[in-house]
């Protein structure tokens, strides 16, 4: 029996035509829909509906009446908006926000030329950036976190060989792909590295990290992600976080491995992290001179770890040169003043914990660096500061107090949630996940073959490795993912102007960062399989903000053939999908027919070559 889902499907392959083909569209639409015959049921509750198996049954071929009726409709003479241009060439790896020449002809210097400026440096064209001649859909995991196609990211063969001899010992490259050695076949490999860090800080296994309430770790330069993907292996959420780099970027390489990254400087300004972010820090020859500028990238490092969080340092850089094995004077005076504690070494490694008493950055004879005033501030790209932060918030709760689990109901009002809320925002999500899942699961696999008899295939678990929730508010959207055994990582963003949520976001183990959309996401081109937007369009027409400009940005960073989900009103939808079809985009709206004017818009980016 045909579900009702397709009685209130809409199916929209290309441009608006003009107002009467409209009305033939309509009247072809009605016959359709009578044909299929009627229902009475929802489409799409987000909050009660469940997922049918058969919900899908007879997709194929409603696609194929819907997309031929159109078609025909369109051949009998409606106009054409006109399609944007590919970007140039030398536009395939563009990351907006990062033009060194333009930084330094307005006068940043330092290092500052190396840093975002979105203010001096972004240089808007509406073309849609293509991919690089040789690129190809990258591998499903498992086999695509070790082995990638070498032409998707910028990186040559000379650079490889100029590198250092452990990028030689983690990665190979062959005719057309870069293979990443598993641990087995390194002598003292990350497993290893991994194992010895858990035992410096008094545990058995690195199996026991979260036991220890380590649940996310920030890796800065974090190399091509080897450590941050073992971390993953042991249900951590390990995220990379390097500086931008014109090639050979190992944000780019991680990215492209399915790893979680994302473009980030230690040079003049904070993280775009709220204060008591992480439960570990984490750095194996990052390249930063971590006591430049009186140690505020120390104390940067202290803002965003969480009391009794651990630094973890592998041969760390110092402009005061030190004998091997030892911490340079000024470094240690520095971890002093933060109140840190040296809690073990062997040989190049170091690691230190903050303290998870706040009184002893006011007690300490040892003389500390001032408290910050203003802790409710948000940290987006705000000047580094030389003060402590986080001392008086209620979120100072050490990391080994914390519950395991899911956060307790004393945690929610820590946060100012109520837990009832909390609830019914998570089943909310559970239901529409399943939803989500259900609408791709045929779309994805609508052009591949089957055998005779076969059913459609289960849902795709490989098919999409990361999602980037562009306003996740809670961090829904991710549990779900996590519930249902999805296996996918989610970027988590909470846009500027909204509440900001992201403190609860973190507290849960999760990824994600605090970023205005009227700019760009510090991110390289083709690095997210999915992106899902609920609310995000009518919070930027709110605003001063471009839904163009946010569309063209969603283009850049969805690699060809990833998918994209708008949930939002009537309106700001029909904005998107007059843009989608013009970016060539296969886009379909979907009324939820649940009373209300909201609408789903899903769309597909295609393989666009020249």
């Amino acid at each position: 029996m045909r579900s009702s889902w397709y009685n209130k499907l809409v199916l929209i392959v290309g441009p608006r035509p003009r107002v009467h083909w409209l009305l033939v569209c309509l009247v072809s639409a009605l016959v359709l829909i009578a044909l299929l015959g009627s229902s009475s049921s929802n489409a799409f509750d987000s909050v009660t509906a469940s997922a049918r198996p058969d919900i899908y049954t007879n997709y194929r071929r409603l696609k194929e009446q819907a997309v031929s009726d159109y078609l025909e409709l369109k051949n009998l003479g409606a106009n054409r908006l006109k399609d944007f241009d590919l970007c140039g060439r030398e536009r395939e790896n563009y990351v907006p926000c990062y033009n060194v020449s333009a930084n330094l002809l307005a006068g940043f210097k330092d290092g500052e030329e190396f840093d975002r400026h979105c203010e001096v440096s972004r240089d808007q064209q509406y073309c849609l950036v293509r991919p690089p001649k040789d690129y190809k859909i990258p591998l499903t995991w498992p086999s695509g976190r070790d082995v990638i196609w070498s032409g998707n990211v910028k990186l040559s063969k000379d650079q490889f060989l100029s590198s250092g001899s452990m990028t030689k010992r983690l990665m190979l490259l062959e005719e057309n792909q870069i293979s990443f050695h598993s641990d087995d076949e390194m002598i003292d490999g990350v497993k290893d590295y991994s194992h010895q860090i858990a035992e410096m800080i008094g545990l058995g296994s690195d199996s026991e990290f979260r036991e220890a309430g380590v649940r996310n770790v920030l890796d800065i330069g974090c190399g091509f992600g080897s450590f941050g993907a073992h971390l993953l292996s042991l249900k951590l959420m390990a995220i990379c976080m390097a500086a931008y780099e014109s090639t050979g970027s190992q944000v780019q390489l991680a990215l492209e491995r399915g790893l979680p990254a994302i473009i980030g400087n230690f040079i003049s300004r904070q993280l775009p992290l709220p204060s008591l972010s992480y439960d570990m820090v984490h750095c194996t020859q990052c390249g930063i001179f971590w006591d430049d500028k009186d140690g505020m990238f120390l104390i940067e490092v202290d803002r965003v770890l969480k009391p009794g969080g651990y630094l973890v340092l592998t041969s760390p850089r110092s402009r005061q040169r030190a004998s091997k094995g030892k911490i340079p004077v000024p470094f240690e005076e520095f971890t002093r003043k933060l109140c840190w504690n040296l809690v073990a070494q062997q040989e190049d490694t170091f690691i230190w914990q903050k303290t998870t008493d706040p009184q002893c950055y006011v007690s300490s004879r040892q003389g500390t660096f001032p408290l910050c005033n203003g802790e409710d501030s948000l940290p987006y790209y705000k000047p580094l500061a030389q003060c402590i932060s986080g001392t008086t918030s209620k979120r100072w709760i050490p990391i080994q107090n914390r519950s395991s689990g899911s956060l307790s109901s004393a945690e929610l009002a820590i946060h100012g949630i109520n837990p009832d809320d909390f609830s019914e925002d998570l089943d909310l999500w559970r239901s529409a996940l399943r939803n989500y899942w259900s609408l791709l699961s045929p779309l994805i696999f609508s052009d591949h073959p089957k055998r005779p008899g076969e059913e459609d295939p289960m849902p795709p678990y490989n098919m999409v490795r990361n999602v980037m929730d562009m306003s996740a508010h809670y961090g829904g959207l991710n549990t779900a993912l996590l519930e249902a055994k999805k296996s996918v990582w989610v970027m988590n963003v909470v846009p500027l102007g909204e509440r900001n949520t992201l403190p609860i976001i973190l507290d849960q183990g999760f990824s994600g960062v605090l970023h205005n959309w009227c700019e760009p996401f510090p991110t390289y081109p083709r690095t997210y399989d999915m992106l899902h937007a609920k609310g995000l369009l009518s919070h930027i027409a709110s605003g001063r903000c471009s839904i163009m400009d946010l569309i063209f940005e969603m283009d850049r960073i969805l690699r060809p053939e990833g998918w994209i989900i708008i949930s939002d009103k009537l309106g700001p939808v029909e904005i998107a999908r007059t843009l989608a079809t013009q970016l060539r985009w296969e886009a379909r709206v979907i009324d939820l027919q649940n009373g209300s004017d909201e609408r789903l818009l899903v769309c597909q980016k295609p393989f666009v070559r020249k």
